[in-house]
């Protein structure tokens, strides 16, 4: 599945989509709608009319009634049932610690505000949210089994050393995690960029992380 986030989609909108679904992935359209209910609405519904879109997403920092919102968007589109997106919830940045998160005035650990959004997300009718690698295990747990845990943050194995907690120079994800640690702890699906598109051979780079997860998930 091909990721679109507020970068491509500002610089080319949905024709971006379109071409990409002709290479045959599906979307995950990243755009983490937060605003008035009513607005969020409109465009879930509206992103629902592009084409191929499996996963889309909104913040749940938005709260319960703007979620519901977001539900109602889907719900009511054109779509059949089978075809509808997955509608997700994105927590807490995997970017944001403990002391960024006090900075805004959002006291505890982040661990434990993800958890607390998840379950808003989940009574709010989402089928799943955006979490760090961190929070998996506590997320379900929280939530069940049929939740969906879609988890950033993901950064690759370097000669067998986990990566769980350790920024790389220069990178602004803070909570983070091996592939085979989230596959190991019940991540449904790993989002993985820079590790990607920043390596000196990007498909080199994308095959030794499907090695990885291949021996996570045997």
């Amino acid at each position: 599945m091909f990721k679109v986030n507020i970068h491509l989609f500002t610089a080319a909108g949905p024709a971006a989509i379109e071409k990409l679904r002709q290479l045959g992935p599906e979307i995950f359209l990243d755009l983490k709608y937060h605003d008035i209910p009513n607005t969020v609405a409109g465009a879930v519904s509206a992103a629902c009319g592009l084409s191929g879109v499996r996963l889309l997403n909104v913040h749940t920092l938005g709260g319960l009634a703007m979620m519901r919102a977001a539900v109602a968007g889907r719900d009511g589109s054109k779509l059949p049932k089978a075809q509808r997106p997955k509608l997700l919830g994105v927590t807490i940045l995997t970017s944001l610690d403990n002391a960024a998160l006090r900075e805004v005035g959002i006291a505890g650990p982040a661990s434990r505000r993800v958890v607390k959004l998840a379950r808003l997300a989940k009574l709010a009718g989402l089928d799943g949210v955006v979490a760090s690698p961190q929070e998996i295990r506590a997320i379900r747990r929280a939530c069940g089994k049929d939740f969906l845990i879609v988890v950033p943050g993901v950064r690759p194995d370097v000669a067998g050393r986990s990566g769980r907690g350790r920024r790389k120079k220069g990178d602004d994800q803070a909570r983070i995690a091996t592939p085979t640690e989230a596959i190991r702890d019940g991540a449904d699906y790993l989002v993985v960029g820079r590790p990607i598109t920043g390596a000196p051979d990007p498909e080199s780079a994308a095959n030794a992380i499907l090695d990885e997860m291949i021996a996570a998930l045997s």
